[in-house]
């Protein structure tokens, strides 16, 4: 049960697909208050009530005691205290005694108070007066998912090739440094299906060009590249450098297509080229403009594509830094107040992203005429969807890969998202595990976190431990930050354990895209809490760092430093697999309870739940030359099981043919188990 509740004139979003009427009457489970002209909803819970939901953001998977802004924000240093990231997604789903959802579609800022304040009253605050609000009642928090799910639409579908091991930094810098990574990849038997182009690729940092110094001949590298099973990525930012003579300033310009002060001029604002504008993405024109611009690069082959820089981003504009500088200038040196020193770094370390300025320009909405500050949540997706639906007109029956760094609800239908510039802390490992969920919840299921970390050094055994958990997410990319060490697998010396690792990754890509097509299709999640494949068990509830994958396996990745093992809670009788590499591993079944379990830092362990199956193809070293026509099987049964694997050409986009659901089924043959399967299975590891 889903109800609607309206308050004021909310800016349209492009979050839900389902028409459904506004209810008249108050909303149901809140109350409302008002307190300095805003608008406060208010839920009481129970001591033992647990709150999932808001995607991408900080803390657990349950969100109780935290204080969350759903602001858009450029912020790497994703400390606890961070009440903002990258993504704005405002759907929450209480469950206790009773479940319910709500998802408060707002544009602007939305705080969600979830017993941070008073451990047990959650209070909603929408930045405006102006906005819906969703109430869905469900049997159980996944079921609310479900619903919730159906109500936004199908999420983003990715290319199978996007399933394959990519390998990123700011920036490779030239095509010698490309092929250098392939080479080193391909001769170390490290499987490799995709190389990012950051920032340093274009010609000054402009978008849809190429320095021609750095890569002379663009179309034939990437035609090179292709013949080698390597896709290149190349990053899209959201500012347009402001350049007399670059084509995109002087269409965006002469067309009327960026955002504008309040006088009518173009917004400036410093970013990478240095004085950019901003594409005024909440309008129509400018989207279909821009995003036409990606032809460019599809024109000659490219077919993944990355947007980045997009809340959006800003270093400073000419307003900030005058207003810096009179206060440098004003600046009594020899003050005897020394909290004076503070505020002055303040202001010179403040002037990126400053909230001043984002109230400082508009937006045409095909007509109607908003500040930014009202509609920021939507800048970044909005992005996203220019570069979706241009795809759709430029080769309307194939699948490109798109993520981006800023989101909304909605964007999730257009393109996946990565989880911004985190850190090399082990800490932002395990806020990778616990976000999964989050993010599949809100619809986002193409997506995972630079492994390994973006910021700091990352270390031997942290990148081989995030990779551990790496290589069942969707998104599996190593990216680095200039300056830091060099974080390709190679670079750390013997790539044996690197090797095996990602290997294991390539023969699980058919389960792996099967189980990921599967949640998209039928509007489910690929990463679930326990709580939500167990709701009958009380101690799953509290359990955060294991998560079921697809419908067979359950993982629990090892995220601590030093660490051999880990304390794994079994909800039900299971089949422990320690893999070495893709081919050598050890079993052992497993009672439900506590167990203690070892694995080496070069070891990956995964659960195969009670009667359930599978299957993993023989490794290679691109998604192009897996081997789909035979597969290992491994098994824990006690019964007939049967398993559906979706299987397509991982281009094209004619999903629902049911040709592409491909049964393996295990059946009791008079006392002895046989496998039954249209496909070849070559070995059979039964349990």
């Amino acid at each position: 049960m889903i109800r609607k509740y309206v308050y004021g004139n909310p800016i349209p979003t492009p979050a839900v697909v389902q028409n459904i009427e506004a209810e008249e009457d108050s909303v149901q489970y809140l109350t409302e208050l008002e307190m300095n002209g805003k608008i406060i909803l208010n839920y009481s819970m129970e001591n033992d009530d647990i709150v999932y939901g808001l995607g991408e953001a900080n803390r657990g998977l349950n969100k109780r005691g935290g204080l969350y802004r759903s602001f858009c924000s450029d912020e790497p240093n994703q400390t606890e205290d961070k009440q903002s990231l990258y993504g704005a997604h405002n759907f929450i789903v209480i469950t206790g005694m009773i479940s319910v959802g709500f998802f408060v579609d707002c544009a602007s800022e939305v705080t969600f108070d979830i017993g941070y304040t008073s451990s047990n009253i959650l209070n909603i605050t929408p930045g405006c007066g102006d906005f819906t609000i969703y109430v869905i009642e469900g049997r159980s928090a996944y079921d609310i998912v479900k619903q919730f799910r159906k109500l936004i639409g199908r999420s983003y579908i990715a290319p199978k090739w996007a399933f394959g091991y990519q390998q990123s930094r700011w920036s490779y810098a030239n095509e010698d440094e490309v092929r250098e990574v392939v080479k080193k990849h391909r001769q170390n038997g490290v499987p490799l299906d995709a190389v990012y182009l950051d920032i340093d690729y274009m010609d000054g940092y402009k978008d849809f060009t190429v320095s021609e110094e750095r890569f002379p001949a663009f179309p034939e590298f990437v035609k090179e590249m292709r013949e080698q099973g390597i896709h290149l990525v190349p990053i899209i930012d959201a500012g347009v450098k402001i350049e007399d003579g670059y084509p995109i300033y002087e269409e965006g310009r002469q067309y009327q297509l960026f955002c504008k002060r309040a006088d009518g001029s173009d917004f400036v604002a410093g970013v990478w080229p240095g004085k950019t504008h901003f594409p005024d993405f909440m309008n129509s024109n400018a989207r279909m403009w821009f995003g036409s611009k990606y032809k460019t690069f599809i024109d000659i082959g490219i077919e993944g594509f990355w947007n980045d820089m997009n809340e959006p981003a800003m270093f400073f504009t000419p307003e900030g830094v005058a207003e810096a500088k009179q206060y440098l200038d004003n600046f009594d040196f020899n003050t005897n107040e020394p909290w004076k020193f503070f505020e002055l770094k303040d202001k010179l370390t403040g002037l990126s992203n400053r909230m001043k300025d984002y109230e400082s320009f508009f937006h045409n909405m095909d007509g109607r005429i908003v500040r930014h500050d009202s509609v920021h949540n939507l800048y970044g997706a909005n992005m996203t969807r220019a570069a979706g639906e241009a795809f759709e007109q430029i080769a309307p029956d194939k699948r490109f890969l798109l993520f981006s760094r800023s989101s909304y609800i909605g964007s999730h239908r257009w393109g996946g998202v990565w989880t911004g510039d985190n850190q090399s802390w082990w800490s932002h490992l395990l806020l990778n595990i616990k976000m999964m969920p989050s993010l599949n919840m809100c619809g986002f299921l193409y997506t995972g976190a630079d492994l390994g970390g973006f910021g700091c050094n990352c270390t031997r055994d942290l990148l081989m431990r995030w990779l551990g958990f790496g290589i069942f997410t969707p998104l599996m990319r190593n990216h680095a930050a200039l300056g830091t060490r060099k974080q390709e697998c190679y670079s750390f010396g013997d790539t044996e354990d690197f090797r095996s690792i990602i290997s294991i990754r390539y023969s699980l890509i058919p389960y792996l895209y099967s189980e990921y097509m599967k949640a998209c299709l039928n509007d489910d999640m690929m990463f679930k809490p326990l709580s939500f494949v167990y709701p009958s068990d009380n101690f799953a509830r509290t359990v955060e760092d294991q998560l079921v994958v697809g419908e067979s396996i359950m993982i629990a990745p090892i995220y601590e430093q030093n660490a051999v093992g880990r304390y794994v809670y079994l909800p039900e009788d299971m089949l422990l697999v320690v893999f070495k590499s893709s081919s050598v591993r050890r079993y052992q079944i497993m009672k439900k309870g506590m167990h203690y379990i070892q694995a080496a830092v070069n070891e990956v362990p995964l659960f195969v739940l009670k009667n359930k199956l599978l299957p993993l193809c023989r490794t290679a070293q691109s998604t192009d030359a897996l081997d789909t026509s035979m597969f290992e099987i491994i098994a824990f049964t006690d019964d007939n099981i049967e398993y559906m694997m979706y299987e397509d050409d991982g281009i094209s986009k004619n999903y629902d043919d049911p040709a592409h659901y491909v049964p393996f089924a295990i059946k009791d043959m008079d006392g002895v188990f046989g496998a039954v399967s249209p496909k070849k299975i070559v070995k059979l590891a039964l349990f």
